[in-house]
C-alpha cells in the first residue's frame, strides 16, 4: 500500500452480527447454570418418586402444607443412610450384616449379582485409595502420541512380580473422550511417566472438552533471578 493512501478502517460488525454474538455469549452463560440446576431437579425428583412410596403418610409434610415439596425424599434418603450406616458400625450392625451376607453366599445367583455390586460401592465410595493421586503423561497407544491419564495407586501381588522391570510400578487409569468414565488400565514403570502440575479437576475438564478447555500453566518459581544481559 502507498504511503500517501490512507489506511483502511476495520470493518464493524453489523447489527446482526452483534446481535449474534451476544446471544452466543449470553449461551454459554446460560447453558451451564440451566443444566445443572435441570440436572439437580430431575434427580431430586427421581429419588422422590422412588423414596416417598415407602414412607409413612405421617411423616409426610404435604398434608401439613398442601403443597408438594420436591426435595423430601432426598432428605428422608439421606437421614436413613445415616442411620444405616451408625447401625453398621456397631457390634449389632456387623453381626446382622455378617448373618445377611452369609445367607446371600448360600444363593447361587443373588451372590453373583451382590458381591459385584457390592465391590463396585467399595471401590466408588471407599474413603481410601479411592482418588487418583496424579495427572501424568503416558505415550500411548504408540510412541510419539500422548495421552493424559491418572495415577491410582502402586502396582500390586502378581502384577507387579510378573511386570519385567525393577523400578517403580504404577496402576494408571487411561480415559476416552469425551466420557471419561470409560477407558483403559494401564500398568506402567514410574519412568516412563511425565507428571504433570495441573490439579485431577483440570485434566479431567481437558479430557472431558477434548483439549478446548485448557487449564493456565502454573507460573514457576523463581530461584535464580533475572540473568543479566551480557
Amino acid at each position: 500500500m502507498s504511503p500517501d493512501q490512507p489506511a483502511l478502517k476495520p470493518r464493524r460488525p453489523g447489527p446482526l452480527a452483534r446481535i449474534r454474538a451476544n446471544f452466543l455469549t449470553g449461551l454459554v452463560v446460560i447453558a451451564p447454570i440451566g443444566l445443572t440446576i435441570w440436572l439437580v431437579w430431575a434427580v431430586m425428583g427421581w429419588v422422590d418418586s422412588f423414596v416417598l412410596p415407602f414412607v409413612p403418610g405421617r411423616f409426610k409434610p404435604e398434608p401439613y402444607i398442601g403443597i408438594n415439596l420436591r426435595g423430601v425424599g432426598v432428605i428422608f434418603f439421606l437421614v436413613f443412610t445415616v442411620v444405616i450406616g451408625w447401625i453398621a458400625k456397631g457390634y449389632i450392625g456387623r453381626s446382622l450384616l455378617r448373618w445377611g451376607e452369609s445367607l446371600v453366599d448360600r444363593t447361587p445367583v443373588v451372590r453373583s449379582i451382590y458381591s459385584g455390586l457390592k465391590q463396585i460401592a467399595e471401590t466408588v465410595f471407599a474413603q481410601t485409595e479411592s482418588s487418583f493421586d496424579k495427572a501424568v503423561l503416558v505415550e500411548y497407544p504408540r510412541r510419539g502420541l500422548w495421552a493424559i491419564a491418572f495415577v491410582s495407586t502402586d502396582a500390586k501381588g502378581e502384577i507387579a512380580d510378573a511386570i519385567p522391570t525393577s523400578e517403580g510400578k504404577v496402576a494408571v487409569f487411561l480415559p476416552t473422550t469425551p466420557n471419561p468414565t470409560s477407558g483403559f488400565l494401564l500398568f506402567i514403570g514410574r519412568s516412563e511417566l511425565i507428571e504433570l502440575d495441573m490439579s485431577v479437576e483440570d485434566a479431567a475438564k481437558l479430557v472431558i472438552s477434548a483439549g478446548l478447555v485448557c487449564p493456565p500453566a502454573r507460573p514457576q518459581p523463581n530461584t535464580g533471578g533475572q540473568i543479566a544481559a551480557e
